[in-house]
């Protein structure tokens, strides 16, 4: 889809900026708009017309919009009743957390605000949903974050947003501009919901088809036998059903102190980087030296295909090394089966499935995040098929998994592209870039 420009350009004298319509100002935010920082937290009454009454922080500002599903309530006194409740319309900036993020307040209730969101109130007509979208383009760009010194504790204060250079076109051009990036904007988040939904099920599928294989095997043909559990139910009749811990040559936990990082040295493998029955070796780079590698790794030396497992945050997070040239850290497990009699593979396969799973699930323990004890491992189930033919079902499910992640591959490159689309859309229309002041929606939309 092509727009056309306008007709005439002027220097907006900002270089980040460049180029505006002649017939637009540009100025700060505050000329055309009012802004004001939230109320500090307010825990006891101090007058007896204080009132107890929700309030919004800036966790309740999110990238879909204001979510109401989890507020708080704090003590107001009638001033500032008349100067802090939001009205329709009221555009709403994150000052703290995710500094810069914006949202428009579209409810009727009674509600305030603390002093981690500022407020933006049109002066005089102006559209506080063309700044909307101003605001989303500067954050875009990276220019609420370099003004906020994103490196350190970051705060978008009211004093800064109302020093923010916004563009003013005419108040009928603002409102058409929002008008088409609404219709827009929708239209390509319905598109992004759907790769996102795409990603879900396939994620489902990848997960459906790992545990099918483990438990019930390849050929639907085969005779099945009762396992004796009542939540795995049905298992080949040539399949044995035991501990996992049974046929195992060893089981190495490296639990223990946490050794000095280096910015060189060995590769240690934490449980950051172990995720879909893969190691990630970009999520986390961390290094240990080649003295204290000695001392952690002589509780088990890694081999190729052996089956490292996260025991917590997050547990339950299975792959095979790939290399022997690395250390493992603290809460990963390391398991190796029996030369011959379990396929490192297929173990990990089994791991990954939901009969695994859930058992880990139901022995871990913890509050905040879920962990396992390397003591209760071996109270964890294996249905162990014969040697070769768990050979084989590793095999045809890595290509299996391989064909999906192509599959969610392009659909996390498709959503990658249409947010790239929608950002340089919005960028376009509130620089003046594009025309939008004759566009009409489609009549069938």
């Amino acid at each position: 889809m092509s727009f056309p420009k306008y007709e005439a350009y002027k220097d907006s004298g900002v270089e980040w900026l460049g180029e505006v319509p002649e017939h637009w100002t540009l100025t700060l935010l505050k000329r055309g708009y009012q802004v004001v920082l939230g109320k500090m937290l307010q825990p006891k009454p101090k007058r007896d017309e204080d009132k107890r009454l929700p309030y919004l922080r800036a966790s309740n500002i999110q990238p879909t919009g204001i979510d109401i599903s989890n507020v708080r309530k704090m003590w107001f006194s009638n001033d500032e009743r008349d100067s802090l409740r939001l009205k329709l319309g009221d555009l709403l900036i994150s000052e703290g957390g995710d500094v810069g993020r914006p949202a428009i307040w579209n409810f009727d209730d009674e509600f305030y605000f603390q002093n981690s969101i500022n407020r933006i109130r049109s002066l005089e007509g102006n559209s506080t949903r063309f700044l909307y979208y101003w605001i989303i383009s500067i954050k875009n760009k990276g220019y609420i974050d370099s003004l906020c010194n994103k490196s350190t504790i970051a705060h978008f204060t009211a004093e800064k947003v109302a020093a923010v250079p916004a563009p003013f076109p005419p108040q009928n051009e603002q409102a058409q501009i929002a008008r088409f990036l609404d219709y827009e904007t929708a239209r390509i988040d319905a598109l992004i919901a759907e790769q996102q939904r795409l990603i879900e099920l396939l994620k489902e599928k990848r997960q459906a088809v790992i545990s099918h294989a483990v438990t019930k095997g390849l050929d639907p043909t085969v005779p099945m036998k009762d396992s004796g559990v009542e939540w795995l139910g049905e298992v080949p009749e040539h399949w044995e059903v035991c501990r996992i811990t049974h046929y195992l040559e060893t089981v190495v936990d490296y639990r223990g102190r946490t050794p000095q990082k280096e910015d060189s040295g060995i590769f240690l493998i934490t449980a950051k980087n172990i995720r879909d029955g893969e190691v990630d070796y970009e999520r986390s780079q961390e290094y240990i030296t080649e003295k204290a590698y000695e001392e952690v790794i002589q509780r088990g030396y890694p081999q190729v295909g052996d089956v490292i497992f996260t025991t917590e945050a997050p547990l339950g997070q299975v792959a095979n090394l790939d290399r022997r040239d690395i250390a493992l850290a603290q809460r990963i497990i390391k398991f190796s089966g029996r030369v011959g009699v379990v396929d490192n593979y297929f173990l990990k396969y089994w791991m990954m499935g939901d009969v695994c799973q859930s058992e880990l699930h139901s022995l871990a323990t913890g509050s905040t995040a879920l962990g396992i004890k390397g003591s209760k491992v071996n109270q964890l189930s294996f249905c162990k098929p014969p040697f070769s033919e768990q050979k084989y079902i590793a095999v045809i499910l890595q290509d299996r998994c391989q064909d999906i992640d192509k599959l969610m591959q392009q659909a996390y490159e498709g959503v990658s592209l249409l947010s790239e689309r929608r950002a340089a859309l919005i960028s376009a229309a509130v620089t003046g870039k594009i025309d939008v002041r004759d566009w009409q929606p489609p009549a069938d939309s």
